[in-house]
């Protein structure tokens, strides 16, 4: 890869080459788009995988997974998906795409990356759509001139949880809006007529009544003027980051009233009977392209979490060792990080008795801790991969199960009695990410490490 220095960020960015396997995904979904063109989903999925299809609940639009391990790259092949979904089955050169993820904090990660001029994933679309590619969040899009849409690719970032709601008029994306008066004024009437067919696209007269400014009379079984309108009026490709999360009745009716052309699905985790899964990458794979850390080193520690938590930090210590040495004989600068997944506030070590553990028997600095909780948000503005940050161990519940993108997190502690696959599995896929997908120089960097006190969570 091409490697360059960006003087705002600590670490260096890379316009990454396609890995094999990333490369046949993307094959694979061409493949796909081209036959669903004349064959339908149905029969293209049929043909190319040997499984059959399940078309509910979004029937002849087509709605794919690709089956991608944690630390595989699923958001470099979504930046580059955008195009192939647009070309091959949509046919156009400047397509909307809604790209939703499962949380603000991912959210802000995928938003930052895909704006940023030389990171891998935004040089992916521009290298389709050129500079002028716009990535925004909802809240911009009524800023973007009603003649760039359709002139110019827009990617917008947003989360499940910004369309997902029972009653739409509590959701801002589905209120009527004066802002976009212009756009749908401007919009011809037979495209507007696909919004009648939309589930709670259209200004209810309870709506027109409780209406304050009175301007909503006239709209009565109109179209509003709403974003979410505004979005399905562009049938646009939608991403589905985690999308092992989606899977449920409010998501579908979220993802119809956006009136897509095609979804694409990437998880490392897919619900079998509910995903179309149709290309499956394998950890062995991202361990042969030095993506990720294997095999992973499972210690059980019946006798307690103490002594679970003791071997954490010796692990850290010592692997933080081995990481002097690497960078001594000349490889990139790492400091192994502890992830801690605590116990629920109510369990014996919530994440507070957990820190007081650390400090006070274990001796550790207060600036070498941090808690990231739905409540707790200290990572938040820290580059964890900065020579200048002190940060070696992080405490969780759950907020760090899925998309933190930390390469120096090596190993995985957790004191909770985990029994599902699909959870362990999401947990682990945090210690994963190989440091500048390569090898180190030294074999004990090369491994992920985890210290459970669970039997469940080794079964799991």
């Amino acid at each position: 890869p091409r490697i360059h220095t960006n003087p705002h960020e600590s670490t260096p960015m890379t316009t990454l080459t396609l890995k094999s396997y990333q490369q046949a995904a993307l094959d694979a979904l061409r493949t796909f788009a081209r036959s669903a063109q004349f064959k339908g989903p149905a029969l293209a999925f049929g043909e190319q995988v040997g499984r059959p299809y399940n078309p509910d609940p979004f029937g002849e639009v087509p709605c794919i997974c690709m089956r991608i391990p944690t630390g595989g790259g699923k958001t470099l092949m979504a930046a580059h998906a955008v195009n192939v979904l647009a070309k091959e089955w949509a046919a156009s050169d400047a397509p909307v795409a809604v790209w939703l993820v499962p949380s603000d904090t991912i959210r802000s990660q995928t938003l930052k990356a895909l704006q940023t001029s030389g990171h891998p994933y935004r040089d992916a679309l521009e290298a389709s759509y050129g500079a002028g590619v716009r990535v925004c969040v909802l809240e911009d899009l009524a800023n973007i001139a009603p003649p760039d849409w359709g002139r110019q690719a827009v990617v917008v970032v947003a989360t499940i949880q910004s369309f997902r709601i029972d009653d739409t008029d509590k959701r801002n994306v589905y209120s009527f809006s004066e802002s976009f008066e212009r756009h749908f004024k401007g919009a011809d009437e037979q495209r507007l007529r696909v919004l009648h067919h939309l589930p709670d696209s259209k200004v209810t007269a309870d709506e027109a009544k409780a209406d304050s400014t009175g301007v909503l009379q006239g709209f009565v079984g109109l179209p509003r003027w709403s974003l979410a309108n505004w979005l399905a009026l562009h049938e646009p490709l939608v991403i589905v980051d985690e999308a092992h999360n989606t899977k449920t009745d409010k998501s579908f009716t979220a993802l119809k009233r956006l009136n897509p052309s095609a979804i694409l699905e990437l998880t490392a985790t897919p619900i079998p009977a509910k995903t179309n899964v149709l290309y499956h990458v394998s950890a062995q794979e991202l361990a042969a392209e030095s993506m990720i850390k294997l095999p992973i080193a499972l210690a059980e520690h019946p006798q307690g979490w103490q002594q679970a938590v003791f071997a954490a930090v010796q692990s850290q210590r010592a692997l933080e060792g081995e990481a002097l040495k690497d960078e001594a004989a000349g490889n990139g600068y790492v400091r192994p990080i502890v992830l801690f997944q605590a116990q629920n506030e109510n369990d014996e070590v919530p994440p507070a008795a957990l820190r007081k553990h650390l400090e006070d028997e274990l001796h550790i600095p207060k600036e070498q801790i941090k808690v990231a909780t739905g409540d707790t948000r200290e990572l938040e503005g820290i580059d964890l991969a900065a020579r200048d940050c002190p940060v070696r161990f992080v405490i969780t519940v759950q907020a760090l199960r899925e998309g933190w993108d930390c390469p120096f997190a090596y190993v995985l502690c957790s004191l909770q009695k985990l029994s599902s696959a699909t959870a362990v599995e999401q947990l682990l896929g945090r210690v994963l990410r190989m440091p500048y997908a390569s090898p180190r120089g030294r074999e004990a960097l090369n491994r992920a490490y985890a210290h459970v006190c669970e039997t469940k969570f080794s079964t799991a």
